[in-house]
């Protein structure tokens, strides 16, 4: 038979280019507002965090105050960058006996055993404690040169416009719509007379408000972020989790903070990448680095270099998964985002944040208008495991923010959503750009493989006939379609610095992902 290809079309998403910095998001409204913060004398510190409080708004399946993340800053001359753990972490109140077994496999997207009711994917139940706004406010108070307010700005300005009525916003909150008509607040706002926001046939898509959200942006905003923890919106947040039984108190809120550490340095061909620390990727990273210590690195990327990474990623997966556990299964829906950005003075971050699966817990708490995450699917249900749930525990999540430096100097950012393909997708336009000398324009369109266990690997379509030949003698293979839905590949983006200024391009299959210079 004839293969069905969804997009029978070549796309194109333009890179931006400049020496006054640049902001690359999956959203490009965001990276707008980030590069408004640099024009306006804000460092990348403000312009991270600007985006980040915008996507809470204008990419609420993939993020927001209610999630969890990781960041990685570096400014010229220091000699590790520093990493930013807004990681997840357990309630205290977090009882693993809340969440029996049923006695069956899980069939879809997991494989350990079920939970009576999904309580660890969905529901008030499956949220952890939403560190997200602890990790901006650390990384502003550390780095940021502008105050909070005019910082949140454009975040307030957004979310009393609301997000966006388009096909893509009516494709993404169908996905999650069997889950999401099952909390009230959740249905309210998603799913209006009971089905997906639908744009209009022909003129302008229009806009919804996401219930409370734009007053409690409007309230950190005025009140500080720590407001989030210990203030008014700390008070209405408990309540609303009482309201809805979940069990994040008030003392889980107080107990908050992000924490920094120094960045793990791994020497990698004459430069040193900057691995994000704590309960990351980076473990896996620094072993396909060193899977990949003699590959072939010539002009491009050949069919025997392709081997080699398919090679040095399913044993850097068998690793991960047998000695340190895995609560993220490469099918599972996780519906990461990542932004990255570079200033005039060259500081980078890379910030890789997320409500873990697509609309997180898919439960609004209704007094705060946020959307929680479902971080609780992080740890494995079967105790005594290596991510077994516990109260107060961090579980291994699959972030890869990456800064690679030269001599002390940061010189590419990169970073990804999806998941379990997070990794592959890092190294392989790290490598590009790093290794191969490609543009980052040429390197974020180049076809790419995706290992995601210590067997099976996907592969584009677009590959050469002779790299698909040389990656069927290495294992099961799937040659995939890069598009928009099913979402095969991880979306990554860069910015790479250079004597002439920056390069910055995002994730060609991200329909509303774009990069933008100040």
């Amino acid at each position: 038979m004839i293969p069905h290809t969804t997009q029978n079309w070549h796309l194109h998403k333009p890179a931006a280019r400049g020496g006054g910095g640049i902001v690359v998001s999956q959203v490009k409204t965001a990276a707008e507002a980030g590069a408004e913060m640099l024009r306006a004398g804000g460092s990348a510190a403000d312009a991270a965090v600007a985006t980040a409080f915008v996507l809470a708004s204008l990419e609420p399946w993939n993020c927001g105050l209610g999630g969890i993340g990781f960041a990685q800053a570096m400014k010229p001359g220091m000699a590790v960058a520093e990493t930013f753990d807004f990681g997840p972490v357990a309630p205290a109140g977090l009882d693993p006996a809340a969440y029996p077994l049923t006695g069956r496999a899980k069939q879809d997207l997991f494989p350990w055993p079920e939970v009576e009711g999904d309580r660890n994917i969905h529901g008030p139940l499956s949220c952890v404690i939403p560190s997200a706004v602890a990790g901006y406010a650390l990384l502003h108070e550390r780095h940021g040169r502008l105050p909070i307010h005019e910082v949140l700005a454009p975040a307030v300005a957004l979310a009393k416009r609301g997000l966006p009525q388009d096909w893509y916003t009516t494709l993404k909150v169908a996905a999650s719509a069997s889950v999401l008509r099952l909390y009230p607040e959740s249905a309210r706002i998603y799913l209006p007379n009971g089905l997906p926001p639908v744009a209009p046939y022909q003129g302008k898509p229009g806009f919804f408000t996401q219930g409370n959200l734009p007053a409690t942006l409007e309230r950190l905003q005025r009140a500080g972020l720590r407001d989030l923890y210990e203030g008014e919106v700390a008070a209405q947040l408990v309540a609303d989790m009482k309201t809805v039984g979940g069990i994040i108190s008030a003392a889980d809120l107080a107990n908050c903070h992000a924490r920094v550490l120094p960045a793990i340095a791994a020497p990698w061909r004459g430069r040193t990448l900057m691995l994000a620390n704590g309960l990351t990727a980076a473990p896996t990273l620094k072993r396909v680095l060193a899977g990949m210590a003699d590959a072939p690195f010539g002009d491009a990327p050949s069919a025997a270099w392709y081997a080699m990474l398919a090679r040095a990623m399913q044993d850097a997966y068998a690793e991960r998964l047998a000695g340190l556990g895995d609560a993220e299964p490469s099918g599972a829906d996780s519906c990461t985002t990542h932004l990255t950005v570079c200033d005039k003075d060259g500081m980078m971050v890379a910030m890789t944040t997320t409500l873990l699966s697509s609309m997180g817990s898919r439960v609004v708490l209704p007094g705060t208008g946020i959307l929680m995450n479902n971080g609780v699917m992080w740890f494995d249900p079967q105790p005594g495991t290596p991510n077994a749930m516990a109260p107060g525990k961090r579980p291994l999540t699959n972030m890869c923010p990456v800064i690679a430096a030269t001599n002390g100097q940061p010189e590419i950012a990169c970073g990804a959503s999806g998941g379990r393909r997070i990794m592959a997708a890092v190294f392989q336009l790290l490598s590009f750009v790093a290794d191969f000398g490609m543009d980052p324009d040429a390197a974020a369109h180049h076809p790419r493989i995706d290992v995601s266990g210590p067997s099976g690997i996907a592969a584009d379509q677009r590959l050469a006939p002779e790299v698909l030949e040389a990656l069927t003698a290495v294992g099961p293979l799937e040659v995939m379609e890069h598009g928009v839905l099913p979402l095969n590949f991880a979306c990554p983006n860069l910015i790479q610095r250079g004597p002439d200024g920056a390069v910055g391009i995002s994730d060609a299959m991200t329909p509303w992902s774009g990069a933008v210079a100040a």
